[in-house]
């Protein structure tokens, strides 16, 4: 195993408990795909990790020590996994949800979800795809009942995204509870899945009164999981709004499998800003607006990233907001904090009377480095504006 001596501030870094690597903070480093020893600049022991380049760093800590890693090594973190998601394996109200998640249970570069009988596993980089072997036979010792699974590839290099992995073909598409709601999912359909399951408890809220009564507007919608979520909750009607033409069908698919009738419950495939524009010539308004956007986005005619632009969606939600209604303020992106994103939502709101009144983060499933702000990916906040 190759030696690494490290930089002070990437020394820092590493004892606070940052397990992903910046490449800034290894200059010149020409070791690639490969498990390495990382050193102080006083030959202090401070870890094992392994280098791969991926979307998100160029490798990951998984130890504060040397050791083998072999089968039971992924045993073991697996069976500790399960015992932190001791809830979500008992219930029959929720069969999605994330069992394995990156640093957060010990090693990054690594997600498995279940889906029913059913595990997806996502390879975030190269090293540990070559590993998967290992890795799916430590995972069908701990997880012996999963009847198969596929894979997503999350990095570039292979001439697929997505594949059968082991055991009984999932079918095309089929159904999974969450909150005891239906949602259509397929498992082997590029890099999407139907659903993103991170958002559980934001969808718990729809359907446990915050839309009660209410008109919803679910902007970047996808397959509408929102709105579906607002439906059960009691809402009598609800706008789906997305840029992608497959959304409309994808989206009608949950409602179908729920019994909800469609009628008051309009689809439209349009960008989200247009949208806006439509709203606003029709007289159109709404009780709750959900703004839940990719990252970065880019169509014909402009882009859009969550670091800058996130306050453009707020301010125009806010004229399309009925009295006293509430704004879901959502982002995935983890090069945005909660703080910077909370600057650009108060930037958006502008002279706007508004009160914060729920937070969200990952949900337990989703377990995260509590060291590292940046592995709390999710910031979702309700506010209620006051007009």
């Amino acid at each position: 195993m190759h030696t690494l001596k490290v930089s002070r501030f990437a020394e820092k870094k590493i004892k606070q408990g940052i397990c992903v690597l910046d490449g800034r903070d290894f200059e010149g480093l020409d070791l690639e795909d490969s498990f390495v020893t990382l050193v102080s600049g006083k030959n202090e022991i401070l870890g094992q990790a392994y280098l791969s380049q991926q979307n998100k760093g160029i490798g990951w800590l998984i130890s504060d020590r040397p050791q083998k890693i072999n089968q039971t090594f992924f045993e073991a973190l697996f069976e500790k996994a399960l015992q932190k998601r001791h809830s979500f394996a008992n219930s029959d109200l929720t069969t999605a949800y994330r069992v394995f998640n990156q640093d957060g249970d010990g090693f990054g570069g690594l997600t498995i979800d279940l889906y029913n009988e059913y595990a997806l596993f996502s390879w975030y980089n190269s090293f540990i795809y070559s590993l998967k072997d290992m890795i799916v036979a430590a995972f069908k010792a701990v997880y012996p009942q999963i009847m198969g699974a596929n894979e997503k590839i999350r990095f570039k290099g292979l001439d697929y995204e997505s594949a059968h992995l082991y055991g009984q073909e999932a079918p095309e598409t089929f159904l999974i509870q969450e909150n005891g709601i239906s949602y259509q999912v397929f498992l082997n359909d590029g890099l999407m899945t139907g659903i993103f399951l991170d958002q559980h408890e934001v969808r718990g809220s729809l359907m446990d009164g915050l839309a009660a009564g209410k008109s919803l507007l679910n902007m970047f919608s996808y397959t509408a999981a929102f709105s579906v979520a607002a439906a059960m909750g009691g809402a009598p009607e609800t706008t789906s709004v997305d840029l992608a033409k497959r959304s409309r069908e994808l989206s009608q698919v949950h409602f179908e499998a729920n019994g909800l009738p469609i009628e008051n419950h309009k689809f439209v495939v349009m960008d989200v800003f247009d949208y806006y524009k439509y709203a606003k010539r029709h007289g159109l308004t709404y009780d709750v607006i959900v703004l839940d956007p990719p990252s970065f986005a880019r169509n014909k005619k402009a882009t859009f990233s969550v670091a800058k632009d996130y306050h453009r969606l707020i301010t125009e939600a806010v004229d399309i907001l009925n009295p006293n209604g509430i704004i879901i303020a959502s982002t995935n992106a983890s090069n945005v904090n909660r703080a910077k994103f909370k600057q650009q939502v108060e930037k958006g709101m502008g002279q706007k009377n508004y009160r914060y009144l729920t937070e969200y983060g990952l949900p337990s499933d989703f377990v995260f480095n509590k060291n590292d702000e940046s592995s709390n990916y999710l910031k979702v906040f309700t506010i209620e504006v006051e007009k």
